[in-house]
């Protein structure tokens, strides 16, 4: 089964030190490549900070774009992993190794399976609803 691994972390506090970015980095990386190694990868990617989001909402037809992520939380959404993993134990093993876990938290959340392929399959046949 597919886990999406949903990574939370406290909002920097100014800029951070060039040293101690460079050490989580380096835990991030080998993190990720435990992950290749293990074959449990199947894709992630890290986002700009919160600050840079735009939520868009749609009412009664007209749609409404505000500056800034959704909701106002003390931790940030940073990035996720998706992984391959036979069960929900497995994947929670993945996320404790996941270095914001220490300061923040990681949210394991089994990827829904579309019936008849995911909607990049569908997209790409046609078969998408519209």
């Amino acid at each position: 089964m597919r886990y999406a691994l949903l990574i939370y972390t406290p909002p920097a506090m100014g800029e951070p030190d060039p040293a101690e970015l460079q050490g989580v980095m380096a835990a991030y990386n080998a993190f990720t490549k435990a992950a290749v190694d293990a074959g449990v990868m199947r894709g992630g990617e890290a986002l700009e900070d919160a600050h840079t989001a735009t939520t868009v909402r749609v009412r009664e037809g007209k749609t409404l774009s505000t500056d800034g992520p959704y909701a106002e939380t003390k931790e940030q959404f940073g990035g996720y992993y998706l992984i391959e993993a036979p069960n929900l134990d497995e994947a929670i093993a993945w996320a404790a190794r996941i270095p914001g876990a220490q300061l923040g938290a990681v949210e394991v959340r089994p990827i829904f399976e579309i019936p008849g392929g995911s909607p990049s399959d569908q997209v790409a046949t046609g078969a998408a609803a519209g």
